[in-house]
C-alpha cells in the first residue's frame, strides 16, 4: 500500500463511501478516513486529510506491516469490507456509519470493527481530529468509565469508545493492537454537542446488523431488472446515502474542491442540492421503484424555491438555505496542492434560465406521477412562467455555471421552453385553469428564437450559445427534454458534430474550455454526465450497438466499488471533482434504463 511522499491524499478512485444520510465519509484504500463533515454534509470538516495531509485529521487503521488490500461493500449494503494479507496473516476492516432507515433516533456514528481472518495480524491506529477543517486540534481526555477518549473544539465533541488501549502522540491518539483469527476489535466514534453530556455508548455488533437489515432491506425493493442491475443498484445506494434524511435534499457530493483538473484552480464546494439535478433524480427514483425518495425530494423542491420568483437561486442548502456564501480555507493546500480550497460556492448567486426548466418539468413529472397533487403546486407555476416571460430574452450563466459573463446559451433558452411547455401539460392534462393561448404563444417563440439564432447550418448542428460556433455537450438533451423529435436531422446533426469535435479518448466533453468561454484557465477532464447522455441520445436516434457500447466503457470507469467521480481525466487515467458524484449516477442509472426499457428519456420527451 504505497503512501505519497508528500503526505496528499491517494488517488480519488481509492476512496469509499460510507454514510447515514446525514453526512458521509470517504475511506482509503489504505484503511484511511480522510473526510468527514460532521453533524451535516456542509459542517466544518473533522478529517481533512483528503485536502491536505494527515497533520489535517484522518483516522486510519491498518495491519502495523506491510500489506496488500482488497474491498468490496457487503451484498446490497452500503457497509465497506477492505481485507488485508499480511506475512501474518489477514484481517477485515468493517466500516460504516450507524444507520436504520431513521437517523434522528440515534448518534451520528462511525463504527469499524477489525476481525481475523486468519493469523494473528499486528495492527495500528492513527487518529487525528482537527475541526474546523483541519485547523482546530481538540483538548482530548480519557473517558471517565474508561475504554475510550473524548475530544472537544469548540462546538463539537466526539467520543471514542473502544477495549484498546490508547495513547497520546503528538496531539494524536494511536495504539497498537492485535487481532487472531476468530477476534474482534471494535471502535465506535461519536459526535455529539460540546455543551451536553457525551452522547451514549452505540454496541458496534447491534449497529452493524440493524445497518445491515435497513440496506439489505431498500437494495431489495428495486425495481430495475436489467443486464447492469449491480451498477444501478450501487449508484441508487450512493445517492440514497447523498440524501440529508431530515429534509429529503440531495446533495451534488459529499466533498468540497476536488479539483476538475489536476492541480488546477477549478474546485468547487458541492455540499448543496442544485435544482438542476431535480428531473433527473425524480425520475431515477420512480423508474427505480422509491416513490418515498421521489416524494420527499418534490417537497424539498417546493420548499426551497417558495417565495418570489425572482429569488430563486441554482442551488439550496439542505435545508433550503440560501446564503452559500463562498469563502477560501486558507490552512488547507488542496487535494494534492491543488488550490484553492472553497468553502461555499457563488454559483448560487447566477442567473441560470436552465433551472426554471428543470423546476417545471420535476413539478409535472411529480402531478403526472402522482406524488403530489397538481393543483397543490399550480399557483407557484403560474408565477414562475409569469416572471420567466419578462428574463427569457437576457442572457445567463447557463449550465456550466460560467464564471466569464453571461451569455444567450442555447440550452438555457431550450429550458425556458421546457418551463412552459410543462406549464401547458400541467394545465391540459389536469384541467387546470391559466392563459393558455398566451403561453402557446411564448412556447412558440422561444422555440423559433433558439431554432433560428442557436443553429449553425454550415455545422449542421446547435451550439453553445446565439452566434457562436463552438459546440456544448448540453444540446444533446435537445430529444431528450422533448424540444425536438429524435427524428428532426437537426438532432441527428448535432449528435454528429458533437461526436466529431468534442469526443476525447471516446468520452464526450462538456465544451472546449480551450476556447476561453467560462472565465477560468483551460483544461479540466471530461465531465462524465455529459457521454451518458451521449448514449442516451444515440439510444433516441436508434444507434443501440454505440450506445452500449460507450455505456459500457463508462461502467469500466467506475472504480472498484462502483463509484464515480464528476470527471475523467483520460490523459492521467484517473478520476477528477467532487467524489462521489450525484450527476455521474443519476445519468448511469437513467442510461442503463434507457437501454432496457422505457426509460426517462422516453419520459421527459413525452
Amino acid at each position: 500500500m504505497p503512501i505519497d511522499p508528500a503526505g496528499f491524499a491517494p488517488a480519488i478512485e481509492d476512496y469509499a463511501l460510507i454514510g447515514d444520510c446525514r453526512s458521509a465519509a470517504l475511506v482509503s484504500r489504505t484503511g484511511s478516513i480522510d473526510w468527514l463533515c460532521w453533524p451535516r454534509f456542509d459542517s466544518p470538516a473533522c478529517f481533512a486529510a483528503l485536502l491536505g495531509r494527515a497533520e489535517h485529521g484522518r483516522w486510519r487503521i491498518a495491519p502495523a506491516a506491510e500489506a496488500s488490500a482488497s474491498r468490496r461493500y457487503l451484498p446490497g449494503t452500503l457497509i465497506l469490507e477492505t481485507v488485508f494479507e499480511t506475512a501474518q496473516g489477514s484481517v477485515a476492516l468493517i466500516d460504516f456509519m450507524d444507520y436504520d432507515g431513521d437517523g434522528a433516533r440515534l448518534p451520528a456514528s462511525v463504527v469499524r470493527i477489525v476481525e481475523g481472518r486468519s493469523g494473528a495480524v499486528d495492527m495500528r491506529l492513527d487518529l487525528a481530529l482537527r475541526f474546523d477543517y483541519g485547523a482546530a486540534i481538540p483538548w482530548v481526555t480519557r473517558l471517565p468509565e474508561g475504554g475510550g477518549m473524548q475530544a472537544v473544539a469548540g462546538p463539537d465533541m466526539t467520543v471514542l469508545r473502544c477495549a484498546v488501549p490508547l495513547r497520546g502522540q503528538g496531539f494524536t491518539t494511536v495504539a497498537d493492537f492485535t487481532v487472531a483469527a476468530g477476534e474482534r476489535a471494535a471502535f465506535v466514534l461519536t459526535h455529539g454537542a460540546s455543551q451536553l453530556p457525551p452522547p451514549p455508548p452505540v454496541d458496534a455488533g447491534e449497529a452493524l446488523e440493524r445497518t445491515r437489515a435497513f440496506w439489505t432491506e431498500w437494495s431489495g425493493r428495486c425495481a430495475y431488472q436489467g443486464p447492469w442491475r449491480n451498477a444501478v443498484l450501487q449508484s441508487l445506494r450512493t445517492l440514497k446515502a447523498l440524501t440529508y434524511a431530515p429534509t429529503g435534499g440531495v446533495v451534488a457530493a459529499p466533498t468540497t474542491s476536488l479539483p476538475e483538473q489536476l492541480g488546477g484552480e477549478r474546485n468547487w464546494d458541492y455540499r448543496f442540492c442544485w435544482l438542476r439535478d431535480a428531473t433527473f433524480t425524480l425520475l431515477a427514483m420512480l423508474k427505480a421503484g422509491y416513490r418515498d425518495e421521489a416524494r420527499a425530494w418534490g417537497a424539498w423542491l417546493r420548499r426551497a424555491v417558495a417565495g418570489s420568483p425572482a429569488q430563486i437561486q441554482t442551488m439550496y442548502g439542505l435545508a433550503g438555505e440560501r446564503r452559500l456564501v463562498e469563502w477560501t480555507v486558507g490552512n488547507l493546500p488542496g487535494y494534492q496542492g491543488a488550490a484553492p480550497v472553497r468553502v461555499g460556492n457563488a454559483a448560487a448567486e447566477q442567473l441560470q434560465l436552465d433551472v426554471y426548466g428543470e423546476l417545471m418539468d420535476a413539478i409535472y413529472q411529480a402531478a403526472h406521477a402522482g406524488l403530489v397533487s397538481a393543483q397543490d403546486a399550480w399557483g407557484l407555476q403560474r408565477q414562475l412562467i409569469l416572471h420567466l416571460e419578462r428574463i427569457w430574452r437576457g442572457p445567463d450563466e447557463g449550465i456550466w455555471e460560467v464564471r466569464g459573463g453571461r451569455r444567450h446559451f442555447t440550452f438555457s433558452k431550450v429550458m425556458a421552453w421546457v418551463a412552459v411547455d410543462r406549464a401547458i401539460r400541467t394545465a391540459e392534462e389536469f384541467g387546470l385553469h391559466g392563459p393558455l393561448s398566451a403561453w402557446r404563444r411564448l412556447r412558440d417563440e422561444i422555440h423559433a428564437s433558439v431554432c433560428a439564432n442557436g443553429f449553425d447550418a454550415e455545422k449542421n448542428s446547435f451550439v453553445q450559445s446565439y452566434g457562436d460556433t463552438a459546440l456544448d455537450a448540453s444540446c444533446l438533451l435537445i430529444p431528450l427534454v422533448g424540444f425536438l423529435p429524435p427524428e428532426d436531422p437537426r438532432v441527428a446533426g448535432t449528435v454528429e458534430a458533437i461526436g466529431r469535435e468534442l469526443m476525447q479518448d471516446g468520452l464526450i466533453q462538456r465544451y472546449r474550455t480551450q476556447e476561453g468561454v467560462d472565465g477560468l484557465p483551460p483544461g479540466e477532464g471530461i465531465f462524465l454526465a455529459c457521454s451518458f447522455w451521449y448514449a442516451d441520445a444515440l439510444v433516441l436516434l436508434g444507434r443501440h450497438r454505440e450506445a452500449r457500447e460507450l455505456f459500457e466503457r463508462l461502467l469500466s470507469l467506475c472504480n472498484d466499488v462502483g463509484l464515480l467521480a464528476e470527471e475523467y481525466d483520460p490523459a492521467a487515467r484517473r478520476q477528477v471533482g467532487n467524489f462521489p458524484q450525484a450527476f455521474s449516477h443519476l445519468a448511469l442509472i437513467d442510461t442503463a434504463m434507457n437501454l432496457t426499457r422505457h426509460g426517462p428519456a422516453h419520459e421527459r420527451a413525452g
